[in-house]
């Protein structure tokens, strides 16, 4: 069954730019990963002293994303992760899991 990682970040304003280059710079090793089928970084609503974004990460299945996160990609590619971006968060990101129960695709689909 397929599952869907998610990290909910609450980043100050005046350091999104910041967030949004670590994020895309660094280098994720998550393609080495069996199972690994897509990651997206979101760009949220903003708020008054901050802008909500999330990781969104989809695995063939549950366990494909467990083996990710006790693997040695994982450690390099968080490896640094604290160091850059403690100050960016207001609080601790908040992860959430899922299971995807239900999909629908789109005929006219076309890669955004």
């Amino acid at each position: 069954m397929t599952f869907i990682a998610m990290n909910r970040f609450k980043v100050t304003k005046d350091n999104a730019a910041v967030f949004e280059n670590i994020w895309a710079s660094r280098e994720s090793y998550l393609d080495e990963m069996p199972g690994f089928v897509s990651f997206h970084l979101l760009k949220g609503p903003e708020h008054e002293d901050h802008i909500l974004y999330s990781s969104h990460t989809v695995w063939a299945t549950k366990d494909d994303f467990v083996n990710w996160t006790k693997s040695d990609a994982f450690r390099k590619a968080h490896a640094n992760a604290g160091n850059s971006t403690t100050r960016a968060f207001i609080g601790h990101p908040q992860f959430e899991g899922f299971e995807v129960v239900q999909s629908q695709y789109s005929s006219k689909r076309s890669a955004a």
